[in-house]
């Protein structure tokens, strides 16, 4: 059974001969009441704050699952920029790679063009000082063969009596052999 100050209040007792003073369990009852008033209202104060506290509590349990969905995304979300990120070094390594092979491969290319270069200009020399030798020998072979022969040439007294002479024709002088 449940007693609620205003009952202890309004309790009375049945008289008896030589029983207790009235008034004194009358104010008894009375500061039992106020004392049980002031629990009540204490106890009701820290049902209030209790209430108050396991909202605060759900408040703080969303917050933390908040917290920690947004930290796995994050996460998940640093996981997939950072495959992300290799996965497009590892194009650009290829990309890179395949550029530096081109660069290798018009290098080469580029180098057995100028060595063949080299060799037709070797080739072409060759048979430049081939051709400038055989000019130079068959010119040797013409001052060799002329040494002994040397031609005349008729003199300006000779041009000057008008042709008559058999070293003039037509008033020039002629080489006679």
């Amino acid at each position: 059974m449940k007693i609620a100050p205003i009952d202890i209040t309004h309790k009375s007792f049945a008289r008896k001969f030589n029983g207790v003073d009235s008034d004194e369990v009358s104010l008894f009852l009375k500061e039992v009441a106020e004392e049980m008033e002031a629990l009540i209202r204490e106890r009701n104060q820290l049902k209030e704050q209790l209430r108050e506290r396991e909202i605060q509590i759900l408040e703080f349990k969303d917050r933390d699952k908040v917290l920690k969905e947004t930290i796995m995304t994050a996460h998940k979300m640093t996981e997939n920029l950072r495959k992300d990120a290799e996965r497009e070094a590892a194009i650009i390594l290829n990309d890179a790679q395949q550029r530096a092979e081109a660069i290798v491969r018009d290098s080469r290319d580029g180098l057995k063009k100028s060595y063949q270069e080299i060799t037709e200009m070797k080739r072409q020399r060759s048979q430049f000082e081939v051709a400038l030798r055989s000019l130079v020998t068959s010119h040797l072979e013409l001052l060799d063969r002329a040494a002994g022969y040397t031609p005349h040439v008729a003199g300006p007294t000779e041009a000057n009596l008008g042709g008559s002479t058999p070293f003039l024709r037509q008033g020039k002088p002629i080489l006679e052999s």
